[in-house]
């Protein structure tokens, strides 16, 4: 029994390896990557950061001066501010989607 299923066992990996397909060669010979790639990256995420923090202080502002007048905006006007640092993170995705592509 035991030397049935080592036949069987070694017929289906020596099968196996007569179909695998070919290993590729690494691409050596690929076209350079241009260095205009990471100035694109680095624009993406200075211009997003540097949005974000505008907006995050104008919101930021605008939502301390309306819950000093009423406390019970707090939780309505803080998820703005979240929304507004979430332009920083869409700046990162961008950069990094110009990087890996």
């Amino acid at each position: 029994m035991k030397a049935k299923f080592f036949l069987i066992a070694m017929q289906v990996s020596t099968a196996a390896l007569a179909f695998a397909a070919e290993t590729v060669p690494p691409a050596a010979a690929a076209a350079p990557q241009s260095p205009w790639r990471y100035i694109a990256a680095a624009l993406a995420v200075g211009f997003a950061c540097i949005a974000g923090g505008i907006a995050v202080g104008q919101v930021g502002s605008a939502a301390m001066g309306a819950m000093s007048e009423n406390p019970e905006l707090s939780g309505k006007a803080l998820p703005y501010v979240g929304l507004a640092e979430g332009i920083c993170l869409w700046g990162f995705l961008v950069a990094l989607f110009i990087l890996l592509i």
